[in-house]
């Protein structure tokens, strides 16, 4: 009846005069429903009982209208269920068996929720299923030999279930004619791959990546697509894959033990967009003939053995097509880098860091305008930052620290300014940081340490906004501190260590959203070295040509002033910064009492050595349970420390203070001049008198013994050396 007046209506408001309102209203009619059949609506129903669901996303399966049951698709017909898509809901729980029981279901769709059991063996019922995806769950166990029987199944992919494993089952390869996607990557499968799957005709798409798997890598008999077996356990030597000369487009072996060398069939792939076979032993010379197509966008030979020159043309290229990601670093790559890099036009990402590379920089790397990510680092190159760099206008990412790279940097760089990352450390460029900086105002990482540069800190660097990590230690920069040193709001590492600066500490400025000041700051890394730093720049092609660059910065929160010529007072600021982990304030010529540590929660390193601070050492510190490096030796304190203070882990904390009484478990004084001489008692008065400034000087600069302890607890001597070097 319903059918009858859907097609009469149209032709009475023809001549009806409200003829628009007529449509309206037509449109307006709700569409057809179509009614789950009973015994279904009553599997799904007894199914979810069995889940938890946070968010309520199936809360609609209710009434009979399939096409308003989430994820639920019903014959038109018939109204059986023909498939189920659940993905990404926050479901939990484990599957029942009910679900089994829609003899008409072809799809299966259950992945990214926390399903947690073992795989279902009733799948083997649902005869009908043309496609199963749970992965991204916890499932765990083997595959059912029940599965065996799904013989129209043509997509079957359980990745990202860590618990699923066991040998792959030797059916895997001929239960289904029509099989062409098994993904089992990120799973804990074991053994070789059976060999059925090297010669399962339909098979286009494998992923076996992030497994155990073994066994020597053959050759696959079928035209693949993409073939991912990284991070496993293969051996053997690198195959040609001559069966998919025309079809393959992804060969990703990475993280394996492959051997020998790189085969010159290899290039021979034509319809090859993405090759990684990073993470082997590869080695021997890449044959200097070989060169990919046009159609490769992705190439990465890394963490391999390779040695000899990097071949001059390693891919075609065209105005449109060519590589876009270049990886070839951690090798042995020697020789100059080839100049007809730069005509790869399309290069986004170009990494050779860790070779043996020499000569300098192409002259023309200005040419490739789309780059974003450079890494040229340790190596061997020498000579300046071509002045033609400035032509690569989108460039993230410049990273050339340990080279013997010279000259000044630029003030054409500023044309760089979406610069967020710019590494120049472990060189030898002089001269001092260009005013035109600031117009880099993307800036978040900058390492100029370990140069020759110099002048003072001039009001470009404030124009970096963004900033996290800032280094310009072991240099030769002079001057005061400026008042806008603690100024970033996102700063987490600042270190001038090693320099001349002068004059006093600047105060912190609370007002600011500083990390410094964040008690909720955490760092993966262990506490190997207070100033232990790591950068992993990584870069991602997409389907569409275009590269996702993202970098993590693992290093520690603090700030590193040590070894200048700084006088006057520490800031009580700097010791109210709760997420502070880091504060290496030694080798200067401070003074002043040392206010309490209470407040710095998150401290891990602490070194306030070689310098004049007097007074009592602050109280209990047994409420930094983080901290385990504390240095305050060579100072002038006094009094007495009791051992229920807490600093009775830290020997030789308190080294070359003459005047401390440091309690011993016999209940008496520990001299603070050395760690193991103790004394009943501590000297009350300090020693002073006519002391040669010549041998001041030389003991100053040289021994740091106890004779400098002396003479830093001299007013006068102090202030004559505050004169004398600032």
């Amino acid at each position: 009846m319903l059918m009858v007046m859907a097609h009469t209506t149209p032709v009475h408001c023809l001549w009806h005069p409200f003829t628009l309102l007529c449509v309206v209203l037509l449109c307006a009619t709700p569409s057809l429903s179509i009614d789950v059949h009973l015994q279904d609506r009553a599997s799904l129903l007894l199914f979810r009982s069995r889940l938890q669901d946070p968010y309520q996303s199936l809360s609609n399966w209710a009434g009979s209208n399939c096409t308003s049951w989430s994820g639920i698709t019903c014959d038109n017909r018939t109204g059986r269920v023909l498939s189920i898509n659940l993905t990404s809901m926050n479901l939990s729980g484990q599957i029942h068996p009910s679900l089994c029981q829609l003899s008409y279901l072809s799809k299966v769709g259950l992945s990214h929720n926390n399903f947690t059991s073992l795989l279902p063996e009733c799948f083997g019922n649902l005869l009908n299923l043309r496609a199963i995806d749970l992965s991204h769950n916890r499932f765990h166990g083997g595959i059912p030999d029940s599965f065996m029987r799904l013989r129209h199944l043509t997509e079957l992919v359980l990745s990202g279930n860590p618990g699923l494993g066991g040998p792959l089952p030797a059916w895997i390869g001929n239960f289904s004619t029509n099989l062409e996607r098994l993904h089992l990557g990120v799973c804990s499968f074991t053994g070789d791959i059976p060999e059925s799957l090297l010669y399962l005709k339909s098979l286009k798409y494998l992923d076996l990546e992030n497994n155990l798997l073994s066994g020597n890598l053959v050759g696959f008999q079928q035209p693949l697509v993409l073939l991912n077996l990284a991070s496993n356990q293969f051996a053997g030597t690198l195959p040609c894959f001559s069966a998919s000369v025309q079809s393959l487009t992804v060969l990703n072996l990475s993280n394996n033990s492959i051997v020998g060398g790189l085969p010159a069939c290899i290039a021979s792939l034509q319809a090859l967009t993405h090759l990684n076979l990073s993470g082997n032993h590869l080695r021997y010379r890449i044959y200097p003939r070989l060169v990919f197509s046009e159609k490769l966008l992705v190439l990465d030979l890394s963490y391999n053995d390779f040695s000899g020159p990097i071949p001059s043309k390693i891919a075609e290229t065209t105005e449109k097509l060519g590589l876009v990601l270049l990886d070839l670093s951690h090798n042995q790559f020697s020789g100059e880098i080839p100049v007809k890099i730069t005509e790869l036009k399309s290069l986004q990402a170009l990494f050779l860091s860790h070779n043996l590379l020499s000569g300098e920089i192409p002259a023309r790397i200005g040419n490739l305008t789309y780059l974003q990510v450079i890494d040229l680092s340790h190596n061997s190159l020498s000579g300046t930052i071509p002045f033609s760099i400035v032509g690569c206008f989108q460039l993230y990412a410049l990273i050339l620290n340990n080279n013997n790279l010279s000259g000044v940097i630029q003030p054409e760089f500023d044309a760089l300014d979406i610069l967020r990352i710019l590494d120049i450390s472990n060189n030898r460029f002089s001269g001092a940081i260009p005013l035109t900086l600031a117009g880099c105002k993307s800036l978040e990482i900058v390492d100029f340490s370990s140069n020759e540069l110099s002048g003072s800190l001039n009001d470009a660097i404030t124009k970096w906004s963004n900033l996290r990590y800032l280094s310009l230690a072991q240099n030769k920069f002079s001057g005061n501190l400026p008042s806008w040193l603690f100024t970033f709001d996102a700063i987490e590492t600042m270190d001038f260590s090693h320099n001349k600066f002068s004059g006093f500490i600047p105060d912190i400025n609370f007002k600011g959203g500083l990390i410094f000041n964040s008690r909720n700051v955490t760092v993966e890394e262990p506490l190997v070295a207070a100033r232990n730093v790591q950068l992993r720049v990584s870069a991602v092609v997409s389907d569409s040509n275009q590269l996702s660059f993202t970098y993590d910065l693992s290093s520690m929160v603090g700030i590193d002033l040590s070894s200048n010529l700084l006088h006057g007072e520490i800031p009580r600021g700097l010791f109210g910064l709760a997420g502070l982990e880091y504060l290496n304030l030694s080798c200067n010529f401070l003074y002043g009492q040392l206010p309490g540590l209470q407040k710095m929660q998150s401290l891990k390193a602490l070194d306030l050595s070689h310098n004049s601070l007097s007074g009592h050492i602050p109280g209990n510190i047994s409420s930094l349970q983080d901290l385990s490096i504390l240095n305050l030796s060579y100072n002038c304190f006094s009094g007495y420390v009791p051992q229920k203070q807490g600093y009775g882990r830290f020997p030789g904390a308190f080294a070359g203070n003459p005047d401390l009484c440091m309690e011993s478990s016999s209940g008496v004084c520990d001299d603070g001049r050395t760690q193991s001489v103790q004394g009943s008692s501590f000297r009350e008065d300090r020693m002073e008198g006519p002391i040669s400034l010549g041998i001041f000087f030389i003991s100053a600069f040289v021994s740091f013994d106890f004779g400098v302890v002396v003479l830093f607890c001299s007013a006068r001597a102090r202030n004559y050396i505050l004169q004398t070097k600032v």
